[in-house]
């Protein structure tokens, strides 16, 4: 694909880092709250980024948009975070064009997600677009690529079976207590967050585990007490955490929290615990593993596991990459066509002037000359000719910046 670009200095870029390259601790280092993302989004605003978005998940933290050199976006995230330039050197990726539209649309899909088939992404695309529009930074070319990968994401779901079967970061977590613990429906639960992770968390527990001993806090009491409300959950608030941690056989840690929320110092320990840190950034530290009876699991290891579910799943990808490349090929069509119009229109306007000085020439020149006829005549002849040069354009062979700079060179024309 040539240069997708708005100007002939202006790039599209894919840029970020995620779980393939990035553990959860580096990550955890590059994660945006919500407060960054809008900082960020106001610094590319204020340094002529003309148009991007910026996602950050457990699994990935990306900016897809436009720039002259990819260092302007990377720049982006390392001063809006804690990571530096060396680390993001180190497990970050650079795509441009089309290697960045192809990853924009596996990772809207779900096909790029660490548990795959997972379309929680998608939902937070669709909230980056909504927040980007909001500065100004959704052009004509992002806001049409987006809309392709929802439209894209939407088809898979509902007509492939990759994301059939309940299989999720937070599935895998209630998966993994049912096989390590046993008498589950008599043990002592606590979920700490009551985010969206941290609700399907709970939501899973109810339903696998039937389990009645299941308690729930927040820092936010009301969120939880929602939540509860739904589910006949028992809420604790926020200052007894030390004392349900104790009184816990399993915690499950799913807070949105910057630093970590529980370590060490605050369990004072009489029984075994297995702990569960679905965060990102890390929210239990490493050192609780310090005390005999803790067991410490990350979101990346419940990642790993497999089952007859995902490798269901897996049998759907070359439907799903179908999908994606009908999708696709309409978007690029779409993009080549946007690409060429300009000159298209330069090239008429300027055979438009050639006819209208010819026949006002021969006008002046010919006797009974039949103006109007002509001008029928002349019209036709122009609409066939740049209609030749339009097929040249959209034709797959065609090396499209090369041919727009070639007709504009004869013509001696300027595309606006």
């Amino acid at each position: 694909m040539e240069n997708n670009n708005l100007s002939k200095h202006q790039y599209f870029y894919s840029v970020g880092l995620s779980y393939k390259k990035a553990d959860a601790e580096v990550r955890g280092k590059f994660s945006l709250d919500a407060k960054a993302k809008t900082r960020l989004l106001e610094q590319a605003k204020s340094e002529g980024i003309e148009s991007l978005i910026v996602t950050s998940t457990c699994n990935r933290t990306e900016i897809y948009g436009f720039a002259e050199h990819p260092f302007q976006l990377i720049k982006l995230i390392c001063e809006n975070s804690l990571g530096t330039v060396e680390e993001f050197q180190k497990v970050g990726f650079v795509y441009k064009n089309q290697e960045a539209i192809n990853h924009m649309f596996r990772v809207g899909t779900g096909l790029d997600s660490q548990i795959l088939g997972d379309f929680e992404i998608i939902s937070q695309v669709k909230t980056s677009f909504a927040e980007s529009r909001s500065f100004g930074l959704i052009n004509t070319f992002l806001d049409r690529l987006i809309n392709a990968v929802i439209q894209a994401s939407k088809r898979i779901k509902n007509e492939t079976e990759i994301s059939s079967g309940a299989t999720s970061v937070s599935f895998a977590s209630v998966q993994y207590i049912i096989r390590n613990v046993e008498n589950i429906s008599s043990k002592n639960i606590l979920l700490f967050g009551t985010g969206k992770i941290g609700r399907n968390t709970c939501e899973n527990l109810v339903k696998h585990t039937k389990n009645e001993h299941i308690t729930l806090i927040n820092r936010t009491k009301d969120k939880a007490e929602k939540l509860a409300g739904k589910l006949n959950l028992i809420v604790k608030d926020y200052s007894e955490l030390h004392l349900e941690l104790q009184n816990a056989d399993i915690v499950v840690v799913a807070t949105g929290a910057q630093n970590p929320t529980v370590d060490k110092a605050i369990l004072n320990l009489k029984k075994p615990l297995l702990i569960l840190d679905l965060s990102i950034p890390k929210n239990v530290n490493e050192d609780v593993k310090e005390l005999d009876g803790v067991t410490l699991i990350h979101m990346d290891h419940l990642a790993q596991m497999t089952d007859e579910t995902l490798e269901k799943r897996k049998s759907h990808i070359p439907a799903a990459e179908a999908i994606i490349e009908d999708i696709k090929e309409e978007f690029i069509t779409w993009t080549k066509a946007r690409k060429f119009a300009p000159t298209i229109h330069a090239l008429k306007e300027k055979l438009n002037a050639i006819k209208n000085s010819e026949l006002d020439f021969q006008s002046k020149k010919i006797s009974n000359f039949n103006e109007e006829q002509a001008e029928i005549i002349s019209a036709r002849i122009i609409q066939k000719i740049t209609t030749h040069f339009a097929n040249h354009l959209k034709d797959d062979n065609t090396m499209v910046d090369e041919s727009i700079e070639w007709i504009e060179k004869v013509f001696q024309i300027e595309a606006r």
